[in-house]
């Protein structure tokens, strides 16, 4: 009840503001509307009640290096999206809290490409394949309507790319700053015999900010499109990623960080730490109005993705039967399917959209365990030490309506049920490491509900709430504590119940558009570390724990090209439950007690993103953005914390358009201030090498030309 009340004292005086007269300022222009799906039917973002961003082609391209999603999503209420300086490992995301503890990869957050999913049945998702030199737009969905798109869903993020069509374009870009970057992509796009295409392909070379962290990443991504007739469209699109090798920096200790941010522990580069990836998938989705009410989408993709790291597992630690080994070796084939109904009817008279759905994901996992020496020659494939097949399969069901009750009053509701099923094979059997094939599976229905009430025209509120859950990943079940061999089944899935209240306001001309949402998500089983030892974390569930926050959004266009935004997030994540843990390595067993009210580590209590930037579209164009955060713990015990930072970026270009011909150039500045911060932190790591450091001051230089035939 106190966020409905705060909620509508704030709609008050956007009611005021959205009727004051004309603005004092000369050619003011009010934002174009915003259209999303991520609510699986096309709206305007002001018009759904749920809090969804939609992030333009234009601010992921203007002053930017196109390396990292991260540089995209500054501007999102609720979501910390860090870039770890380390391309061993992909950028850090999370939203409201949600994700903030993952150590590898992105978890806790569903992720999509061009409608295919890049989180795979388990809840672990990758997202290095994105060629963002092709992105056209990216969506975020926040909050209790996450929960109808599955497992592992606190947040859903969609990019999509561009389309082909028209005249084909051929363009080239470049850019090139501080610490041996160095990024150049190409693209092309158009349309021949009646198929839209766009194929575009990068490659990005850095020596990086810290010792050790040097790295070369080859991107591809293509996107077919044909309209067989005028009620269909097929859809194909391929895309691959290779990281030959990417050095492994790893984190820092406090010590270790205060006296050289740019250096490394002497482990990682005696183990020469370090990572390989080569993926490669496929997708077709083939969609049709099959009538003026009913609409189907069909869509099956598939991919492989092969990952070997290295790790400074000493060797000793690597002596019982039942230690698993310092390199890991991942051959991953994964695939699935979803068929999705539209219907647009009425019900009693009010218009009224049925989504209906079933999806199928699968993947077989081949993990493989080695030593990471020979002899005593380290940082090379050993002896076997693991070898098993893990598969994951997950079958979802969904329904979901949109019921516009009353031209000011809406009502919107769905459910999920999830099933995900996870088997193992054991193929590494030896006398001190039995066989440990075994299997489990976990289920969940998930309802959602919401309404929206529109004050007026330029005021809308809402109010969801609803049900989500979170399986453990294979890389969470990969261990057992006490040195015991194969997967941690005992493992339950986390489940979360959530609300949410908002105000969606334009508050006229000159003051552009505000959004405001208070949420709350309560959940249980909590997925924690239980234990570090031999270079192994193990994972326990914890009892609860409660995010309380509020989000606001801000923009305003005036003078037609001065464009300015400003967001801000208030989060207190807290354990409402006590639990033992480990909190530091070695560590068989949990024995330190954390009590209840201890925050969540990983995650800030505060940030704020503001911009300010003069942005047409030929002519000079620059801006200026400032990033605040406050202190985030880096374990549960919160004995430490990477401190409160805030640093400003300038950039400034100029954008020349003739007859066949498009010209832009930039150059960008980064921390300003010459900042020494950690950018982002490795939760609860056993050897309390928590820091990953940010790099100082650095310039980025970059150019592109487009040729339109």
């Amino acid at each position: 009840m106190r966020i409905l009340v705060f909620i509508s004292c704030l709609a008050y005086p956007a009611l005021s503001f959205g009727q004051s007269g004309p603005s004092t300022l000369n050619d003011l222009q009010a934002l174009p509307p915003v259209v999303v799906t991520a609510t699986r039917t096309e709206l305007a973002a002001f018009d759904a009640p749920a809090s969804i961003s939609r992030i333009s082609n234009e601010e992921i391209r203007g002053g930017h290096a196109l390396v990292n999603i991260s540089e995209a999503l500054g501007g999102v209420p609720g979501l910390l999206a860090r870039d770890r300086q380390n391309y061993a490992q992909d950028v850090q995301i999370s939203v409201r809290g949600f994700g903030a503890r993952s150590t590898f990869g992105i978890r806790g957050v569903r992720l999509y490409v061009d409608g295919i999913p890049a989180t795979l049945p388990d809840g672990q998702g990758q997202i290095s394949h994105v060629e963002l030199g092709s992105v056209d737009h990216i969506e975020v969905l926040r909050g209790p309507f996450s929960a109808l798109y599955g497992n592992s869903s606190g947040g859903v993020i969609q990019v999509f790319s561009e389309e082909g069509g028209g005249a084909t374009r051929l363009g080239f870009d470049v850019a090139t700053g501080s610490h041996g970057v160095l990024r150049v992509g190409a693209k092309a796009s158009g349309t021949v015999g009646g198929v839209g295409f766009v194929v575009g392909a990068s490659r990005f070379r850095t020596d990086g900010y810290r010792d050790h962290s040097a790295a070369d990443r080859r991107l591809g991504n293509a996107k077919f499109t044909l309209h067989p007739d005028a009620d269909s469209k097929l859809t194909l699109v391929v895309n691959s990623v290779a990281l030959p090798e990417a050095q492994d920096p790893m984190g820092l200790s406090r010590a270790q960080f205060e006296a050289n941010p740019r250096g490394v522990d002497p482990s990682a580069l005696a183990y020469n730490t370090r990572k390989t990836v080569n993926q490669t998938q496929a997708g077709l989705i083939y969609e049709r109005q099959l009538d003026a009410a009913n609409s189907v989408q069909l869509m099956a993709y598939g991919g492989h993705r092969g990952a070997e790291q290295f790790q400074s597992i000493p060797k000793a630690a690597q002596a019982p039967a039942t230690h698993p080994g310092g390199v890991i070796d991942l051959d991953r084939d994964y695939r699935g399917a979803e068929v999705r109904w539209t219907l647009k009817s009425a019900l009693l008279d009010a218009p009224l959209t049925l989504v209906g759905g079933i999806a199928y994901d699968g993947l077989d996992e081949h993990r493989r365990g080695y030593q990471n020496f020979i002899g005593n020659t380290l940082g090379v494939v050993g002896a076997l030490r693991r070898d098993e097949n893990n598969t994951v399969s997950s079958l979802d069901e969904y329904l979901q309506a949109g019921w516009q009750l009353t031209p000011k009053f809406s009502l919107n509701a769905g459910v999920r049920h999830s099933r995900v099923a996870f088997k193992s094979t054991d193929h590494y059997i030896s006398t001190g490491n039995p066989d440990d094939s075994g299997r489990t599976d976990y289920g969940a229905t998930l309802p959602v509900v919401g309404a929206m009430y529109t004050l007026n025209s330029d005021v809308h509120l809402y109010a969801t709430a609803g049900r989500g859950f979170e399986t453990p990943t294979l890389n969470e079940l990969a261990y057992r504590s006490g040195g015991q061999t194969g997967l941690n089944f005992g493992l339950q899935a986390a489940t979360s119940n959530s609300v949410e209240a908002g105000v969606k306001a334009r508050l006229g001309e000159s003051l552009g558009e505000l959004s405001v949402a208070a949420f709350e998500t309560r959940t249980r089983h909590e997925i924690v570390t239980q234990t570090n030892t031999g270079g192994r974390t193990t994972y326990q569930n914890a009892g609860g724990t409660k995010r309380t926050g509020l989000e606001l959004g801000w923009s305003a266009n005036w003078l037609q090209d001065l464009k300015a935004q400003a967001v801000a997030t208030l989060l207190t994540a807290k354990y409402t439950d006590a639990f033992l843990t480990c909190t530091a390595t070695p560590c068989a067993a949990p024995n330190v007690r954390i009590p209840a009210g201890n925050r969540i580590p990983g995650i800030a209590r505060g940030s704020l993103f503001a911009s300010l930037g003069w942005l047409p579209a030929t002519g000079w164009r620059g801006g200026v953005e400032l990033r605040h955060l406050s202190g985030v713990p880096v374990n549960d015990a919160n004995t430490d914390a990477a401190g409160s930072f805030t640093v400003a970026a300038l950039h400034a270009g100029y954008n020349y358009s003739a007859a066949h011909w498009e010209l832009s150039a930039f150059v960008r500045c980064d921390n300003l201030t010459d900042r020494k911060y950690a950018g982002s932190v490795i939760v609860n790591e056993g050897n309390s090498r928590f820091f990953e450091p940010a790099p100082g001051r650095t310039w980025l230089l970059g150019t592109s030309a487009t040729m339109h035939f």
